[in-house]
């Protein structure tokens, strides 16, 4: 397992984290199946992992704290988020902060994190959506200057909406942000423009989420799956965004040098970026964590592959079926 720097925070976590929402009510999700593979990801040097509130009202949040009171001897990280108050993905411009974000709201949710991980003081939490209209906002550095001082949390972040890496990078230049977290794969590279390089001029963190495109480059899907109701997948994968994710995937296909998995392409794609300390594996099955686990001690890309994929880059816009 390799370890990375997580922006500022100083903290040396796996470049593989290990994702909880899968087991937050996913269609398949199993309580022990969910704990024997965060075990599993323990013991093969995983430290870092990534939950939060939303994931199932705090369900996943307890899974990790079961986690860490288990292996309280090895230093782990935790990192989960805070919901908006008003319950919409993602945020807009629109919405005032004080209806999302308020002290009360933000306090209140952080300690019931607290209690369900089993600790005192969270190593990272993040606000699930922001919108850089609220930068200016006192009550926003208020909050978060008074959760470090209180030593409820050691590091703050923010969790980007879907598809807008650039909305974040003012919130970045007030100095409160210390990790941002952002969608970043093969299909999503606009993070390379804007954001990561302010990440670097500014030694914030980045987290880099959904690396296989919410399963898509796991390279299983076809023009007739069809998630259970239920399954959040059901609707990012409809009619409106299937068929050209398919398309898309199969293209991909067509260049995975021999003996290169698809999935083990998309996460080294991730992991080959400077700017990136860690990306996020949800991993429920054993041999999930095996195979993820293992892709840390693989290094980046050729270069001339990732040339290649650079014409695979999808420019994206927040959809009614994407959050």
């Amino acid at each position: 397992m390799q370890y990375r720097k997580l922006g500022r925070t100083g903290f040396e976590v796996s470049d593989i984290a290990h994702g909880l929402w899968g087991m937050s009510g996913w269609s398949g999700s199993d309580d022990r199946e969910s704990l024997a593979a965060l075990q599993l990801s323990v013991d093969l040097g995983c430290n870092f992992f990534d939950t939060a509130w939303a994931y199932g009202d705090g369900k996943s949040d307890g899974l990790l704290g079961e986690i860490l009171t288990r292996n309280s001897q090895k230093r782990l990280y935790a990192a989960s988020k805070i919901p908006p108050a008003n319950g919409k993905w993602p945020a807009l411009p629109e919405y005032k902060y004080s209806r999302v974000f308020s002290p009360a709201h933000v306090f209140k949710h952080a300690d019931k994190i607290r209690k369900k991980l089993r600790v005192e003081c969270i190593d990272l939490l993040q606000f699930h959506v922001w919108d850089d209209s609220w930068t200016d906002e006192p009550e926003f550095r208020s909050t978060v200057e008074k959760l470090k001082a209180d030593g409820w949390i050691r590091y703050f972040g923010l969790s980007l909406n879907r598809w807008q890496p650039e909305n974040g990078i003012r919130a970045l230049r007030t100095g409160l942000v210390d990790v941002v977290q952002v969608i970043y794969n093969i299909f999503d590279q606009s993070p390379e423009s804007e954001l990561f390089p302010a990440c670097q001029e500014l030694n914030v963190g980045v987290i880099a989420r959904v690396p296989l495109d919410e399963g898509s480059l796991g390279g299983k899907l076809t023009l007739e799956t069809l998630f259970p109701r239920g399954d959040w997948r059901r609707g990012y994968f409809g009619p409106d965004n299937l068929p050209k994710t398919v398309k898309r995937v199969d293209r991909l296909k067509e260049i995975l040098p021999a003996g290169m998995s698809l999935p083990e392409m998309a996460l080294r794609f991730v992991l080959s970026h400077p700017a990136v300390s860690t990306t996020i594996a949800g991993m429920r099955k054993l041999d999930h964590v095996r195979q993820n686990m293992a892709l840390s001690d693989a290094g980046p890309l050729d270069s001339s592959l990732l040339a290649e994929l650079k014409n695979h880059r999808w420019e994206r816009t927040p959809q009614h079926w994407s959050d």
